[in-house]
């Protein structure tokens, strides 16, 4: 009987064994199927990790450059059923074909959300360089009327992304990132570095790229897009807090040529009494090409870079500067990474070492790429950096050509070797690489100064080094400016919340002929410039930049001119707006929000809202409707990219005389997301949501209005971020709902922030009782204010002044 009852069990328990098709491991569960491995990792209840590669691989694992989040202790359940492997956390219900492998993903509520295809996922065996590995593809089917967004940024006009083909791989206008979140409220980040192809169409949503050990992927689930997009930056780095002072108006050009001229155009702003916080100086302050990037003023125009930085600070404004990803053969910092092999050998920018156009190849310039992935190869560039630029007074810095730039690129380029593999390998991650080393470097230094960093690519993950991405060198055309709309928002939505673009249009130089002016004296580039300019208000960086044309605003005319006022109105509009933007900042950094919304972030119910690309929230209170089609001149559409515009081949501009009254009144349609009442911002006129209204508009104004319960506090008019101190601002309620506010101070630029010092006051509205509550201080630094007045003033003009010491005051109306 006890031999009987042996075998029953070890007979059960053998059948138990056959049964279960999965390990479960310490973060998730294993399983073979199909002839591939894969792999479920829990990084938290809402993100998962999914990796598959073929069986005949004993194992595999990889140091993400992206990901720094580990996989933490989450309870999960894993079991059979039916051929299927049901795993669940709090936040997710993950489903694998036990046969296929094929993965279904849903929320803990039962909601679907995303499914792998069958058959879905692709290994095809690939030589990368002498090593053997893979071309990896995953495929997935999504709902049919399911809008995506995200994949960094791209000069096209849709904001959806859904029929869409990307070939993913760093450009000068184009920045990747294999990162895409849904309306229905969850995201996907494809870990992988190498060149690869996003194809969304009728049959498949797709990731297909060169170089792979496995499919290696992040999903999470957030609810909504905020969501998401907390989940990707807990995922890939939080963003810290950028300097007051970033968030005031930046002039720059290709170029300033000697310190006198960079130093007199900060004077000339100071003189005009016109509102500037930086200044940069691009490139050639170095000397010539073969000295390229020599991170010192080697140029005899800069023969006294202390006293040029000095006074600078002296008119209460800040400078960066230009940096780049490549050497002469002249400079230390070729010669010492030149020995340690630290240098690819890769077509880039400048070919010629003498300054001609075009290039003459006669006399190459021997410039070279630096190796990033390599420590040690950032420890020497941020040597150099540090000891002629940053130990000399340079505020920030603008990093130029982080993607980096690659002429004709062939095969063979990417077999070069990094120090992390082939270039093909880790290609797409060049800029998160270069840009943290120097922001890793520069927070080893000191903590007394923020890192600020201007630069032209960026990858998953960038947005934890203190860095904002400009769209790079657009063409000057009302089209591009269209399609820098939806290209923030995509770029934003891919969980990275800095960025902005050239005010203006960089390749300008159609506008230097015909129509009664040559540059900023041309109508056709007026009109082009004021809407660029209205914009950029509304962007996390407001900057003036291009070339061909200057853009100062000195250059547009004088005081009483419709340009030059219009310009005005709007710097000046942005300093009012600095204590809502600042606050904003906080938002970004501790709740991870985003400056520029796509409106089905805040109104998603709102299909309308779903692919409307030429209007977004900024912050969650303003809704922007920038004017993107000339309304005063005849459009000229000027075609043009990196490449063309470097060779001088713009398009011409539109000769034909037109007599243009900048004074005349136009309009413009405006869509207003339904669920709320909206307030417009110039008049206070109401208006309930749901409806598109057209807007009476002028050369100096564009539609902009205040969604109700909105809190926006407006600060001093200065000529600088902190000429004055913010202890005697409005505060403006849009009744019609509750609402709440958090203003946020802190010393503005160092990093004891990150310890505590900082002060929040939350304004709240109740909407029933007309009653807006001033709560208690929270926090304190040191130079903080104690007492202050607040003057509270509703859209209907009733206003109330009251003196707050910290203490919870409450304002009846």
């Amino acid at each position: 009987m006890k031999n009987i009852l042996s075998s029953l069990i070890i007979m059960c328990f053998c059948l138990s064994g056959h049964a279960q098709n999965f390990q479960k491991t310490s973060h998730g569960i294993k399983t073979v199927a199909n002839g591939n491995t894969v792999e479920i990792q829990f990084y938290s209840p809402s993100i998962v990790r999914v990796i598959k590669f073929p069986v005949g691989k004993s194992s595999y694992s990889k140091e993400s450059l992206s990901v720094v989040l580990n996989p933490s202790q989450t309870t999960f359940t894993a079991k059979e059923d039916n051929k299927f492997i049901l795993l669940k956390s709090d936040k997710l219900n993950i489903t694998i074909n036990a046969s296929s492998g094929d993965i279904t993903f849903g929320s803990a509520s039962g909601k679907p959300l995303l499914k792998e295809k069958p058959e879905g996922t692709k290994f095809v065996p690939f030589n990368d360089a002498g090593v053997n590995t893979y071309n990896v593809y995953q495929s997935f089917s999504l709902d049919k009327e399911e809008p995506i967004y995200g994949l960094g940024q791209h000069p096209r006009a849709d904001l959806n992304q859904r029929n869409q083909k990307y070939h993913l791989e760093q450009g000068n206008t184009d920045d990747a990132v294999t990162f895409f979140q849904s309306v229905k409220g969850y995201g996907l980040y494809w870990d992988n570095y190498s060149p690869t192809e996003f194809t969304d169409d009728t049959n498949e949503t797709s990731f297909k790229s060169e170089v792979g050990d496995a499919v290696d992927y992040y999903f999470m689930y957030g609810g909504n897009a905020d969501g998401v997009i907390a989940n990707m930056r807990e995922l890939t780095g939080n963003a810290p807090m950028f300097p007051l002072w970033t968030y005031g108006f930046w002039q720059s050009r290709e170029r300033y040529k000697s310190q006198n001229e960079i130093v007199n155009v900060v004077k000339k702003y100071r003189e005009l009494g016109v509102p500037l916080d930086g200044i940069i100086q691009d490139w050639q302050y170095w000397g010539n090409n073969y000295l390229w990037n020599a991170m010192d003023f080697l140029n005899p125009e800069f023969s006294d870079p202390k006293r040029m930085i000095e006074d600078i600070h002296g008119l209460n404004a800040h400078m960066i500067i230009s940096i780049w990803s490549s050497f002469g053969p002249e400079t230390k910092q070729y010669k010492e990474m030149n020995k340690k092999g630290m240098l690819f050998n890769i077509r880039t920018w400048p070919e010629s070492g003498i300054e001609t156009w075009p290039p003459n190849l006669d006399y190459p310039s021997g410039v070279r790429v630096y190796d990033p992935y390599n420590p040690e190869a950032r420890d020497i560039y941020w040597k150099y950096a540090n000891a002629s630029l940053f130990a000399r007074g340079i505020d920030g810095w603008w990093m130029d050509s982080t993607e980096p730039d690659h002429f004709g690129a062939k095969q063979e380029d990417y077999d070069t070797q990094t120090y992390l593999g082939s270039f093909r390998k880790v290609r797409n991650a060049f800029p998160l690489m270069t840009v943290g080393g120097v922001y890793d470097h520069q927070r080893k230094t000191t903590s007394d100064k923020r890192v600020f960093i201007l630069t032209r690519s960026a990858f998953a993950g960038q947005q934890r080094y203190g860095a904002n991405t400009w769209s790079g060198d657009t063409g000057s055309s009302w089209e591009t400016l269209r399609n820098q709309i939806p290209a923030g928002l995509n770029f934003t939505l891919s969980g990275i919340p800095n960025w902005n673009s050239d005010i203006g249009g960089f390749f300008a130089g159609a506008y230097n002929t015909g129509n009664g002016g040559t540059g900023s004296k041309n109508p056709l580039f007026q009109e082009l410039y004021v809407r660029w300019i209205q914009f950029g208000t509304f962007n996390a960086m407001m900057r003036s930049h291009g070339t061909d044309v200057p853009r100062e605003i000195y250059q547009f005319g004088k005081k009483g001119e419709p340009i030059y006022d219009a310009i005005d109105k709007f710097i000046n509009l942005r300093y009012a707006l600095l204590p809502y933007i600042y606050s904003t900042s906080w938002e970004v950094t501790n709740k991870q929000s985003s400056f520029m919304r796509a409106l089905f972030m805040d109104f998603a119910n709102d299909k309308k809202v779903w692919n409307i690309n030429n209007q977004y929230m900024f912050g969650k209170s303003i809704l922007v409707a920038p004017i993107v089609q000339a309304q005063y001149t005849p459009e000229t559409i000027v075609k043009v990219n990196e490449e063309t515009g470097w060779d001088k081949q713009d398009s011409k501009g539109n000769d034909a005389k037109t007599t243009v009254d900048f004074t005349s009144e136009k309009t413009n349609k405006v869509y207003l997301p339904e669920g709320t009442v909206w307030y417009d911002y110039w008049t206070n006129e109401k208006f309930n949501g749901g409806q598109e209204i057209t807007r009476k508009t002028a050369i100096d104004m564009i539609p902009l209005y205040i969604k109700a319960g909105a809190i926006i506090p407006l600060g001093p008019q200065v000529q600088y971020a902190t000429e004055k101190k913010w202890d005697n601002l409005e505060i403006k309620v849009y009744p019609g709902a509750d609402g709440t506010f958090t203003l946020y101070e802190d010393e503005f630029d160092n990093y004891n922030y990150e310890k505590g010092a900082y002060t929040e006051i939350e304004f709240l509205w109740s909407d029933a009782s007309q009653k807006l509550t001033i709560a208690n201080r929270k926090g304190s630094y040191k130079g903080m204010l104690l007492n202050r007045k607040f003057t509270i003033i509703l859209s209907s003009g009733q206003k109330k002044a009251v003196n707050y010491d910290g203490k919870k005051t409450v304002v009846k109306f």
